[in-house]
């Protein structure tokens, strides 16, 4: 397994509030225009799951399987030739400080990870600043 991690962002709310809004995707439907979408389309959002088209994989979606409340969140892709988790991890430093972090792991072949190294990156990185920046006290 290849992993990516993302640099630590702080959020300024508490890690209830962050985790509630982030552990029901249906909350980022109403913020999609703060995500980061270079490259990506077409997204649809439920309570479990996100959907998207990613130029030049296709449709991919990625489904919550597991919830640790105020903690962490674990995604699972569907519809990808090869296995990828994401993982969201919150860490609590005060009542309106939760840090955030993003954590991708992938099971790839070198060929593979040549070609989507450096956009994988890029695209972890602007998650978690978008992610970072979302405004968890108006939902």
């Amino acid at each position: 397994m290849t992993e990516y991690v993302s640099e630590v962002k702080q959020i300024p709310h508490g890690d209830t509030a962050v985790f509630g809004v982030l552990s029901n995707l249906q909350n980022l439907e109403r913020v999609k225009e703060w995500l980061p979408m270079d490259g990506m389309g077409d997204f649809t959002f439920d309570g479990d799951a996100v959907s998207f088209r990613v130029d030049p994989v296709g449709g991919v979606t990625f489904r919550v399987v597991e919830r640790q409340p105020n903690k962490l969140i674990k995604f699972q892709a569907e519809r990808l030739p090869l296995p990828v988790f994401l993982w969201i991890q919150l860490v609590s430093k005060s009542e309106t400080d939760t840090w955030l972090r993003i954590t991708v792991r992938a099971e790839m072949n070198s060929l593979i990870k040549g070609m989507v190294d450096k956009p994988l990156r890029e695209a972890l990185e602007k998650l978690s600043d978008g992610l970072s920046k979302l405004p968890y006290d108006r939902f």
